[in-house]
């Protein structure tokens, strides 16, 4: 490790040296941190609201059951979310044509201008994080989060 790397001194770390868990932890905070200044604040966003409305512009409609895969939310939790995001007038679930039991969640009008906006104001929140990352390390970093993501321990 080259000094400009290092770890600030502190108390030892001891096995928490070694604890993915811990450090996905910590760097959660600088993220948060970052992600409240551009997002949080001023569109009175969460996290887990941001990648909802991501989702469903990337993929124009999806079921509540793809939707609780992708943010591994329960059932309950994303039916609080969907309810709140209903309230606020980005979503809309409406009844498949298909298969009249099932819904398909998508975006309203206000929510397609939040989400359009928003979207061009993601790269300004990525390249703050950007600046202690080299693009390589920044590929593998989501290679090896996307990996964590998906493990499904026993």
């Amino acid at each position: 490790m080259s000094s400009s790397s290092k770890k600030p001194q502190g108390p030892a770390q001891g096995v928490l040296d070694g604890v993915v868990g811990h450090h996905l932890a910590c760097a959660r905070v600088t993220t948060h941190v970052t992600f409240l200044k551009h997002f949080g604040q001023p569109y009175d966003l969460r996290p887990v609201e941001y990648s909802l409305l991501m989702l469903l512009a990337a993929n124009a409609q999806l079921t509540p059951k793809q939707l609780a895969q992708s943010l591994a939310l329960s059932a309950p939790n994303l039916t609080i979310l969907l309810d709140r995001m209903q309230d606020r007038g980005m979503l809309q679930r409406v009844r498949s044509e298909v298969d009249r039991r099932s819904q398909h969640v998508m975006l309203t009008d206000a929510g397609r201008a939040l989400t359009d906006e928003i979207a061009t104001k993601t790269p300004a929140m990525e390249a703050e994080l950007d600046s202690c990352l080299s693009r390589a390390e920044r590929a593998l970093l989501i290679e090896l989060l996307d990996k964590i993501a998906r493990h499904r321990p026993a």
